[in-house]
């Protein structure tokens, strides 16, 4: 027996488990992305109608992605569910970093209200794709404790967002707060 590798039994947790941990990590990643947004952006707003001007226009700066990623969450299901999960759930990350870049590069009120909307569109499929990808995941008996672990996600962004948001914008300028 000597120099044979011990078997994945002996050597700690499953294989499996594993990988349904660094999932999950990356999911919990994924929902800070798009709750952390809105909090950071909140934070910037000062600075950013100081710059652009367009105060009229403030509202809808928050407005265009909290309706985008209202409208489009059911959207976004449906297709996660006709077309698979994975491939859907990285679509709209690839659209929301997307809007992002462009939202830092916005030289008005209406780009940045259109480039928010885009942002809306991909954090709409962030937030059910996470949803959908754990009940594929995790059976119905253990969800309790990874909801448990969204909510930590979401208090942390709520607690950490404005603090981000304000120290990026006051260091770097509000553009990063997007980047």
């Amino acid at each position: 027996m000597t120099g044979t590798a011990p078997s994945k039994q002996t050597q700690g947790e499953p294989e499996t488990l594993r990988s349904v941990r660094v999932v999950l990590l990356a999911l919990m990643i994924a929902m800070l992305l798009a709750m952390l947004d809105n909090m950071i952006i909140g934070t910037a707003m000062p600075t950013i109608v100081g710059e652009l001007g367009g105060l009229e226009h403030l509202s809808w700066v928050v407005t265009a992605y909290t309706l985008a990623t209202a409208a489009s969450t059911p959207l976004w299901g449906k297709l996660g569910d006709m077309y698979g999960r994975k491939g859907v759930f990285l679509t709209s990350i690839v659209i929301f970093l997307i809007g992002s870049a462009l939202s830092g590069m916005a030289q008005d009120m209406g780009q940045l209200i259109a480039f928010r909307t885009v942002q809306g569109l991909g954090a709409g499929g962030l937030m059910v794709g996470v949803m959908a990808i754990i009940g594929d995941l995790i059976p119905p008996r253990e969800r309790g404790k990874y909801q448990g672990m969204m909510a930590g996600v979401m208090a942390l962004a709520m607690i950490g967002g404005p603090l981000v948001g304000g120290t990026i914008t006051d260091h770097w300028g509000w553009r990063w707060s997007f980047y």
